[in-house]
């Protein structure tokens, strides 16, 4: 992957749907050069699929919080697969330092948040959660 195709990375995270002519133009190339380009980063799995980005004042309608996970040794796997089925874990990450893992959650309310955070924290393997509320969004890319 060279520097053109992380500037056509970048156009993609700020609009996915942009049309193939708008990009072309955006990097001084040929629409025929960016579609060969996309259709490679596809075909070789750096382009995974194409996404929806809600609005500020869809995603303002949410609560969202990022809640901090330690796992019991070798649970692992098992508390990965709970909360894969939990409809409000939007993102869960494995990190180093004091957590295990984190997860990115979101509800409609504060106490849907507060039940959702309570259904993590009762997932078997789960020993400890700690969680931290998004008051706003300064970017996102």
């Amino acid at each position: 992957m060279d520097d053109l195709d992380q500037h056509l990375l970048a156009r993609l995270r700020e609009n996915a749907r942009a049309p193939v002519a708008e990009l072309a133009r955006a990097l001084g190339l040929s629409r025929t050069t960016v579609q060969s380009r996309l259709a490679r980063l596809e075909r070789s799995g750096v382009i995974a699929g194409y996404s929806v980005k809600l609005s500020e004042a869809e995603t303002a309608r949410q609560i969202h919080a990022y809640v901090m996970l330690t796992v019991e040794p070798k649970q692992a796997a098992a508390v990965i697969q709970a909360l894969r089925r939990l409809p409000g874990v939007r993102t869960l990450q494995s990190v180093s330092g004091p957590f295990d893992m984190i997860a990115e959650v979101e509800a409609p309310s504060v106490a849907e948040m507060d039940g959702l955070i309570d259904e993590i924290g009762a997932v078997k393997g789960v020993e400890r959660t700690n969680s931290s509320i998004v008051l706003s969004t300064k970017f996102d890319r």
